[in-house]
């Protein structure tokens, strides 16, 4: 007789399990620690997934599946692959950089400790479950994981109207969206009769003729999830405004993690899942690539400094922007042989871009400690008064722009773009190289007025407000992998190659 029961490899799960049990740990101290110990669940967040990240070094050995079926040893819903691994080293080092960022935003912003570190850690948990998901089930559960103590996180400044109002906005999407991917999920089980990715794969292989319109509409309304997650036009329109309304650390969370959930979960469906159905998502993805780098750059292209527009609102707009840029090799994983070249160029893309805009709103946070509104303007002659800050910022604007001597930002943007000609998307490379030349002008403009003079009224000497340990970290570890990547940009794209076939 059969054995039903399962083994478990606690060393493959051990990331998002021990972010997870973190979490618990925090929310049980919280009951029991004095309002003036509070400040002590920052640190133990920040260790358990520093904990968290170095539990991955004993995977790089080799690949380890878990919670396989009894009946077929090589049918997995779990998978600590290279691919995975990267991924939940994008997820947790972010994380782990964004409870730097928040260990004084907590305490000056008064927000409730014990919530904030225990829905952050939650959904870093779900973050680190995603990539190494081998089932449309598992990948449904850790995208709501990761999504809902996110609401929460958003809408975490009590009595603040921006804030509910972005918490609001974003759940009602994200929920609008998660159940038409629901939909389109149920579809591809209905003509499958199965939830493993590999096991669709083979089942979309030969799918009868009556069959074929019902899996083309769910291999499309599968994707809508994620592509909300990526903040993919049209799904994008959450991302300004909860960005403005969120506190600081969780816009910067959002940004890059919420990214590597969506592109992550996209990557997956596509290349795993429906390869049969190639020629219906890469023309999909391809159309939304440049859509959304397009509507992300034009929109950032009217946040100027005289009209007092919000940094923040930049960021968020270039970070959709940076989401087309993302999107590129996903779609010419679609139209070449071995899509693993195109999907190396993704997470290494990916890589460089969490490095990056992390460090820029690690900035923000800096300058949002004397100026509220946080409006470009406020940037004005930052160089005067800290000068380290300025040039970071400088050198991060420089790198998502793609220019010297932010080199990895630069060598990121050609592998991109060489990935989409490779595979025959020629009018796609045009669209971006366009993108690319629109980006330059607003991220130069920003970074020009870190360096203009400041105005008369800023100009009186005043005392500078001591800047928190734990920021001043986060903005320096960003900053010297900025540097370090930049001087062997090749490194990134060896990591991330052969990530996923």
């Amino acid at each position: 007789m059969t054995s039903v029961v399962q083994s478990v490899d606690w060393l493959a799960i051990a990331p998002p399990t021990i972010a997870a049990a973190v979490a618990l740990i925090v929310l049980v101290a919280d009951l029991f620690l004095p309002e003036s110990r509070k400040p002590l669940l920052g640190w133990i967040t920040t260790a358990g997934l520093a904990l968290a990240a170095l539990s991955l070094l004993p995977l790089l050995e080799g690949d380890r599946t878990t919670f396989c079926l009894t009946s077929d040893a090589d049918v997995c819903s779990y998978a600590a692959d290279h691919f995975a691994l990267v991924i939940q080293f994008l997820v947790l080092g972010g994380a782990l950089l964004t409870a730097l960022l928040s260990i004084s935003a907590v305490a000056d912003s008064a927000l409730p400790a014990g919530e904030y570190w225990f829905l952050l850690l939650s959904s870093a948990a779900g973050a680190a479950l995603l990539p190494a998901s081998r089932d449309l089930a598992t990948l449904v559960i850790a995208l709501e994981v990761a999504s809902l103590p996110a609401f929460a996180l958003v809408g975490l400044r009590r009595g603040n109207r921006l804030s509910s109002e972005a918490a609001l906005k974003f759940f009602l999407s994200s929920v609008a969206a998660t159940a038409v991917m629901l939909l389109g999920v149920s579809f591809v089980y209905a003509a499958t009769g199965s939830m493993h990715l590999s096991e669709v794969a083979g089942g979309l292989t030969d799918v009868p003729g009556r069959f074929d319109s019902l899996v083309t509409a769910g291999v499309a309304l599968t994707l809508v999830g994620f592509a909300f997650k990526a903040a993919a036009v049209p799904f994008h329109f959450w991302v300004p405004d909860t960005y403005v309304g969120a506190p600081l650390p969780i816009a910067a969370y959002l940004s890059v993690i919420g990214k590597a959930v969506g592109f992550s979960g996209l990557i997956l469906v596509t290349v795993l899942a429906f390869p049969a159905y190639a020629h219906v998502w890469g023309p999909v993805v391809a159309v939304l690539a440049a859509l959304t780098m397009t509507a992300g750059n034009v929109a950032a292209l009217r946040q100027r400094p005289e009209r007092t527009h919000s940094a923040v609102r930049l960021l968020a707009w270039s970070s959709v922007g940076q989401a087309g840029y993302l999107l590129v090799p996903i779609a010419a994983a679609a139209y070449v042989d071995d899509p693993s070249r195109a999907i190396g160029s993704t997470v290494a893309y990916a890589l460089m871009y969490g490095a990056v805009n992390l460090g820029a709103f690690a900035v923000a946070a800096l300058v949002a400690r004397t100026s509220a509104g946080n409006r470009i303007a406020d940037y004005r002659g930052l160089y005067a008064t800290r000068p380290l800050a300025a040039l970071a910022l400088g050198f991060f604007l420089l790198c998502l722009a793609g220019l010297p001597p932010g080199v990895i930002g630069l060598f990121a943007k050609v592998t991109v773009f060489s990935v989409a000609v490779d595979a025959g998307l020629g009018w796609l490379a045009v669209v971006m190289a366009v993108n690319v030349v629109i980006a330059l002008y607003y991220y130069l403009q920003w970074t020009a007025v870190l360096f203009r003079a400041p105005e008369a009224a800023a100009a009186v000497p005043h005392e500078r407000p001591r800047v928190p340990a734990p920021l001043t970290a986060a903005i320096g570890l960003t900053a010297v992998l900025g540097i370090a990547l930049s001087g062997a940009p090749q490194l990134v794209l060896r990591f991330a190659s052969a990530t996923l076939l």
